[in-house]
């Protein structure tokens, strides 16, 4: 039997609750993602049973001793690259493209979970294999090249690169580059320190 992860977030900000969920449901299908508004309203659940925490740093410094008890697991959302009161504990930078958070949130999933399997999401039954085409057309894609771009590096048309696109979508019905960074991550066509 396998064990559904469960996520929290704590923040008293609806958009960083909803666009950080967003991006953890694209990054772990299977997981379960709560959201809390407040600290009171977290511990009203049961606030031990989560595999991680992503809180504000306002919730942090409110209830420090609580998460450090629970150390690697609390991630506090900051609005700057470097806090210094912060120094120890794990942080993500909200406050950054797109592309750089799904990176940051892959390292952090990656210095949490080191040495542990990585176990790849079971393929549904929609999902078909991706061509090595479309593998190379998909690992240029999140490493940041647009079409053009594309299509001069593998000596191949716009109109061929395009119908790549199309079917790589299809094929993963994954429509967002994130999502499609967050697929080639974890299946390993590209590093996150890569893109």
């Amino acid at each position: 039997m396998t064990h559904t992860p469960e996520i929290a977030i704590i923040d008293p900000n609806t958009l960083t609750c909803l666009g950080l969920r967003g991006l953890l449901q694209e990054l772990i299908p299977s997981a379960v993602i709560r959201t809390f508004g407040s600290f009171e309203s977290f511990t009203d659940d049961t606030p031990d049973m989560y595999a991680h925490y992503f809180l504000s740093a306002q919730v942090y410094f409110a209830h420090t001793a609580f998460f450090l008890e629970r150390y690697p697991k609390a991630i506090v959302l900051t609005y700057e690259e470097r806090n210094p009161r912060l120094t120890g504990a794990l942080t993500l930078n909200i406050c950054q493209d797109e592309k750089a958070l799904v990176r940051d949130i892959l390292r952090l999933h990656r210095q949490g979970h080191a040495g542990m399997p990585v176990r790849q999401p079971a393929p549904t039954a929609s999902e078909h294999e991706l061509t090595a085409r479309e593998i190379e057309v998909l690992t240029l894609l999140v490493k940041g090249l647009i079409n053009k771009e594309i299509a001069d590096r593998l000596h191949i048309s716009l109109t061929t690169v395009i119908s790549h696109r199309k079917n790589i979508v299809e094929k993963l019905g994954i429509r967002s580059v994130s999502g499609l960074t967050i697929y080639a991550v974890m299946r390993g066509y590209v590093e996150a320190d890569s893109i």
